[in-house]
């Protein structure tokens, strides 16, 4: 067993983690970062599949994800387009594929009204939230203790409106069923992203793409830092800890520091055993957050057919086994990409199948929105985040009903020694990237603080660096 001592050592190579390493580096502290898998990115993960190019965890950029642009920018690293040229397919409750055009689902108009009415009351709910501070919202009792679900019925009576928008948080972001989360994690999940008009522009919210991939963002971090300060294959099981400092324990690796970063998902908190234990509020609050479920289908064409027909590969169903899909073609890559997506119930439906008739029903799904065509992938992947042991579901941890106003406040306060940082826990830029790498950054910026002695900007939001990039310092 190798030990080693440190300023910090920090528990998962994710972007979270990893930005928090990079930026307490570069301040010149000694790090040593543990990672439980054999790679690093946690939740963004890229494999070539017969020459394409898959993306099998996280992977768009939008405009407001300053934190992340400030990061890609000092490493150097571009981003290409989504495709978006071309009609989007919506697919009605009786099965009929309408191509449209514009931002309106090609419903009836009272259903366009009503679904603008619920949008525009949720930005008016979401302008008056800090996203850093969602339990203080004006409302945010009451909000909290009714069900996305029914806060939405609440407000409208068509329920194709009702499913319309629903769909861009339960399906779309959350990957839960919306009468299992409240009102007020939906209008967090806007404030977070500027508004829920955000939420539902797709060509906003998926604007870009990394070239590279998204997780060559961790992985350039990674070489940055070096081989003696990232270490694979060492959870950590056990972590020791008293006011002034922590040893964690990896599978062949013990790191001595003062502080800790844990850069996990809330919901594995609790692989870990701390001595002592945490305290009763930390252990209480993780517990009433949990992740989602979705599979992330990839299917490889042997060219785009869709383009040719006019159509961007954009495709909604509220009420379909594939709830949407879009072109996810790799830049520069000959072959055609589809990516769709399958959450909560429907999810579970899926794992029941056998493999075969799981394909045969997914790709069903997809013919429906662009034809025979889709039948005929040369790649079929799905990404199971939830199989994985690290992760445990997709896409971020939420919290129940009731939960978010009563220990949201306690989410990110530290123990000791011990740090929270993932995206789970980001105002903005939750559950995404952006908020990985913010939170990592704010991390750092408390630990810097407590280990000079200096004074933490509380107003610091994690989008500018904390240095300047430079060479690695030390180890």
């Amino acid at each position: 067993m190798e030990h080693l001592e440190r300023d910090v050592v920090v528990i998962g190579a994710g972007p979270s983690g990893l930005s928090a390493a990079y930026e307490l580096n570069k301040a010149g502290k000694s790090v040593a970062v543990l990672e439980a898998r054999d790679r690093v990115g946690g939740r963004t993960w890229t494999d070539v599949m017969d020459g394409a190019t898959i993306e099998i965890g996280g992977q768009w950029i939008s405009p407001d994800q300053t934190g992340l642009y400030s990061l890609i920018n000092e490493l150097g690293i571009e981003t290409f387009e989504r495709y978006k040229e071309g009609k989007s397919v919506y697919l009605t409750e009786e099965g009929e594929a309408i191509a449209y055009e514009g931002a309106d689902f090609p419903v009836a108009e009272s259903t366009v009204a009503e679904m603008d009415k619920l949008v525009k009351l949720m930005n008016e709910l979401a302008a008056d939230m800090d996203p850093d501070k969602p339990w203080e919202h004006p409302q945010a009792e009451e909000l909290d203790k009714i069900s996305f679900h029914h806060f939405l019925r609440q407000h409208c009576t068509d329920e194709l409106a009702c499913n319309n928008v629903g769909l861009f948080i339960a399906g779309g972001m959350l990957t839960k069923p919306a009468h299992t989360f409240s009102a007020l994690q939906a209008v967090l999940m806007a404030s977070s992203a500027g508004s829920f008009d955000n939420l539902v522009d797709e060509d906003f919210i998926l604007d870009r793409r990394i070239v590279g991939s998204m997780q060559g963002v961790s992985k350039a971090m990674a070489e940055r830092l070096g081989e003696d300060i990232v270490f694979l294959n060492n959870p950590v099981l056990k972590l020791e800890w008293s006011e002034d400092a922590v040893v964690a324990h990896g599978s062949s690796i013990t790191v001595s520091a003062k502080k800790v970063v844990l850069a996990v998902p809330p919901n594995l908190y609790s692989r870990i055993s701390y001595v002592p234990a945490l305290p009763r509020k930390q252990q209480i609050t993780h517990q009433h957050q949990s992740m989602g479920l979705v599979i992330k289908v990839h299917a490889v064409y042997e060219t785009p057919f869709w383009r040719n027909e006019g159509l961007s590969g954009t495709c909604f169903g509220p009420n379909s086994l594939v709830q949407e899909l879009y072109d996810n073609t790799y830049i520069g890559e000959e072959t055609g990409t589809l990516v769709g997506f399958i959450s909560d119930l429907n999810a579970d439906a899926m794992w029941e199948l056998d493999e075969e008739q799981r394909r045969a029903a997914i790709l069903k799904a997809m013919a429906a929105y662009l034809g025979e065509k889709a039948l005929e992938p040369k790649v079929f992947y799905l990404s199971d985040f939830a199989a994985e042991e690290w992760t445990c579901g997709a896409y971020a941890t939420s919290y129940d009903l009731g939960g978010l106003y009563r220990f949201g406040p306690a989410q990110n306060e530290n123990v000791g020694p011990i740090y929270f940082s993932s995206s789970d826990l980001a105002g903005e830029g939750f559950q995404h990237v952006d908020g990985a790498v913010r939170m990592g950054r704010r991390s750092a910026a408390r630990i810097i603080a407590a280990l000079d002695g200096t004074t933490y900007d509380q107003s610091y939001d994690g989008v500018a660096t904390l240095t300047a990039g430079k060479d690695k310092v030390n180890a």
